[in-house]
């Protein structure tokens, strides 16, 4: 019976075929479209920086008061505080330093950046 077995599977495998049943394909477009790829995750067996990036202005966004005249006659005639802060820091960030350092209340706040390249 092993015989019969054995010629049963090559009977079997001689009536498939081996060629593909699957013909060319019909191109409906002229334009090629890459097709998407597999994309795996990374996984880096080292860090490429041995230190993360810290905040910039966490060293203070406010650097120190500005003294000269115009400033002084500022603060005395408009109740108006003026500082040399930092380059990168907002509006926002500003008042809050503000806040925080002299716990009062900022009515608006107004920037410029001096011809020396100070804010």
């Amino acid at each position: 019976m092993a015989g019969g077995a054995k010629a049963a599977a090559v009977a079997k495998k001689l009536t498939k075929s081996t060629k593909s049943k699957k013909g060319t394909r019909i191109h409906t477009k002229v334009h090629f479209y890459r097709p998407q790829t597999l994309s795996l995750e990374r996984k880096p067996k080292y860090a490429r920086k041995s230190v993360q990036n810290k905040n910039q202005l966490d060293h203070g966004i406010i650097k120190y008061p500005l003294t000269t005249e115009s400033s002084m006659k500022l603060i005395e005639d408009s109740n108006t505080l003026v500082f040399i802060v930092d380059i990168k820091a907002n509006k926002r960030q500003i008042k809050q330093a503000v806040k925080d350092l002299y716990q009062i209340e900022c009515d608006k706040v107004n920037t410029l950046i001096t011809p020396r390249g100070l804010k």
